[in-house]
């Protein structure tokens, strides 16, 4: 889809917004709490434990080149070029931060640790939603994406992440680094797929009833929520069934319920979380969907 000046202007600037607020949590809560932090960046941070002088910003630069070129073609050129974009801002932030002020460790690790984790993931979140990642292990993860499509984002980049975790505490040698990394990377996951896909999760009715018709009418009427009839048939008798299949908001699972109990008491109901929910009524698709 061809973007106008406009929006891609928009694009940049959240861009820029994303990549800040990832900086930030990665000094301010991470690095003066001696947190083990995933991806390239903790690679980085190994390296620098090693050599001191070495900038953990430019690092992430250096790591990240043959990522890019590995990517190149698989992912399209927007999604590098801005990625790139991201990347540097990020990178440069993180040494920029570092220079101008002096986090002093928080008194609580765990606060440190959850507020680090929250914070990132939705800097990472709004990087994502604009097309592009901050490199490393990002990049990583939407490469596996092309293959896992039904995975979120975040899950993929959590397992990629969890590696360098474990690196990184082996290099500190401390345990207790690596155990608040595990925690911080959960949490962020968890934000950044809250930021991607909200938090209204939407849930999926099956309803098996000897009263289709008038459930749908009351699901229709009443909720404003439209209904699709499923072909069945009984396993034990062989007779067939109308399955009602329904979409709906979470805050509506109440009413849904209620519906299905007042017209038939003994209809068979079976109500599924769904990752997410495209059309009218929900959210729309878009050709770079994540």
């Amino acid at each position: 889809m061809k973007r106008t000046p406009k929006q891609l202007v928009k694009n940049y600037l959240m861009l820029l917004v994303g990549a800040a607020v990832y900086a930030l949590a990665f000094d301010w809560c991470f690095v003066p709490n001696d947190i083990a932090f995933g991806g390239i960046t903790g690679l980085a941070q190994i390296v620098n434990f090693f050599l001191p002088w070495a900038p953990i910003g430019v690092l992430v630069i250096l790591f990240n080149v043959p990522l890019f070129l590995l990517g190149w073609k698989l992912l399209g050129g927007h999604m590098l070029v801005s990625s790139l974009a991201a990347m540097a801002v990020s990178s440069a932030l993180i040494d920029l931060f570092a220079a101008w002020v002096e986090f002093p460790p928080m008194e609580d690790t765990l606060l440190a640790c959850i507020f680090g984790g929250a914070v990132l993931g939705v800097g990472l979140g709004i990087v994502f939603l604009q097309g592009a990642t901050t490199g490393g292990t990002e990049i990583v993860a939407m490469l596996l994406k092309l293959k896992l499509a039904w995975l979120p984002v975040g899950k993929l980049l959590l397992g990629a992440d969890l590696v360098v975790v474990a690196a990184v505490a082996l290099v500190f040698r401390r345990i207790d680094t690596a155990l608040y990394g595990v925690v911080a990377l959960y949490i962020s996951t968890l934000i950044m797929d809250w930021v991607l896909y909200g938090m209204d999760n939407a849930k999926v009715a099956y309803i098996i009833s000897d009263r289709p018709e008038q459930i749908a009418r009351v699901i229709m009427d009443d909720l404003d929520r439209t209904v699709t009839y499923l072909q069945g048939e009984g396993g034990y008798l062989g007779q067939p069934k109308k399955v009602i299949l329904c979409a709906f908001k979470q805050r509506q699972i109440v009413d849904i319920k209620e519906t299905v109990r007042q017209v038939d008491p003994n209809a068979f109901m079976i109500v599924t979380t769904s990752h997410e929910v495209l059309g009218e009524g929900f959210g729309s698709y878009h050709g770079n969907h994540l």
